[in-house]
């Protein structure tokens, strides 16, 4: 692997999709060797990034998520917009979700010179998947891509992820599949920026009216993400194009407005000093739990608690006083 920074920075802001490829690489690498030069390479872009429309979007399973995003993209490509995809979450046997087979799918949109789709790795590093996506996101906007899409799989902790480093989160709903409520968390609306249920042809299109009335009373209820921006449920047909254009004027919309009232540069500040905030916990953990002490009482203290010789407060006291007596040891 390339060590010289410059490698990544020069061929990122001329556009070498192989080196940003490369550098999303570099950023996924969880060997400590490759974090300097990592910090380094995101420093010297950092000042080239944050001009692109940030875009979050999920769906439960059958929403027709992949159809929609790649008709939407192919639009915006077609429109003269620099697209590029980031998934969260992109393989689960519990959630049936592939982003390789949802990027299979976009077989069209995957070979347009101006798209760009990649997969994030879901586990092991430090910050897990939504520090590589963060990033990666800051990358492909340094890059000169200016809308950046990150999308996910299932309903869960993923969605509070991505609504936190997006400017408009869309979530995709499917109607006639019995109470179209079940299995959509509230915490997943209170994120909306605006709702669309999918599908809506042929057969479907009164089902979907119906479900876009439900969740529009279903929103009345729940307290808004803003106070200048009452979310909207729409309709839409990933496959005849219909209510696509709509889709996106609102999210256009929505971007002229949070930026008229400051409300965007406000919301990119919180989530960077979010993002900071989960790093440092992270790390911490991280340092807490390679400590040679911690790692040697670690079971030992498990054990006893499994067996009822101590309480979890003791063993978890215990092993902070260790930590604390290493740290003072070291001073």
């Amino acid at each position: 692997m390339e060590t010289d920074p410059r490698y990544y920075i020069e061929g990122v802001r001329a556009g070498d999709r192989k080196v940003l490829a490369k550098t999303i690489t570099l950023i996924e690498s969880s060997l400590s060797s490759h974090q300097t030069l990592v910090t380094t390479v995101l420093d010297r872009l950092l000042p080239h990034t944050g001009e692109a429309i940030r875009l979050g979007i999920t769906g439960v399973p059958g929403s027709g998520k992949s159809t929609f995003i790649e008709n939407l993209g192919i639009k915006l490509v077609e429109e003269g917009y620099r697209l590029a995809i980031l998934a969260v979450d992109p393989s689960s046997a519990k959630s049936g979700g592939s982003l390789l087979g949802d990027k299979t799918r976009m077989e069209k949109l995957s070979a347009h010179e101006r798209a760009f789709i990649r997969p994030s790795p879901s586990g092991g590093s430090l910050g897990g998947v939504s520090r590589k996506t963060r990033e990666s996101m800051l990358i492909c906007e340094a890059a000169g891509y200016d809308v950046i899409i990150v999308e996910t799989v299932g309903v869960g902790q993923s969605e509070v992820s991505v609504a936190s480093m997006v400017d408009f989160f869309l979530v995709l709903i499917l109607a006639g599949a019995g109470d179209e409520l079940q299995g959509m968390k509230r915490g997943v609306l209170e994120l909306a920026d605006a709702i669309a249920v999918n599908k809506a042809d042929g057969d479907n299109v009164e089902n979907a009216e119906k479900a876009r009335k439900a969740f529009a009373d279903a929103l009345h209820l729940l307290l808004p993400s803003s106070s200048t921006w009452v979310p909207p449920v729409m309709t839409c047909s990933a496959l005849t194009m219909a209510g696509i254009n709509e889709i996106w004027d609102t999210v256009l919309t929505h971007r002229r407005q949070m930026i008229e009232t400051g409300e965007l540069a406000a919301k990119r500040k919180h989530q960077a000093l979010d993002w900071m905030q989960f790093l440092l916990e992270e790390g911490l953990k991280e340092w807490f739990y390679t400590t040679p002490e911690i790692t040697q009482k670690l079971p030992l203290q498990k054990r006893a608690v499994e067996s009822g010789e101590t309480t979890p407060t003791a063993a978890v006291k215990d092993m902070l006083d260790t930590f604390t007596r290493r740290q003072e040891r070291n001073e």
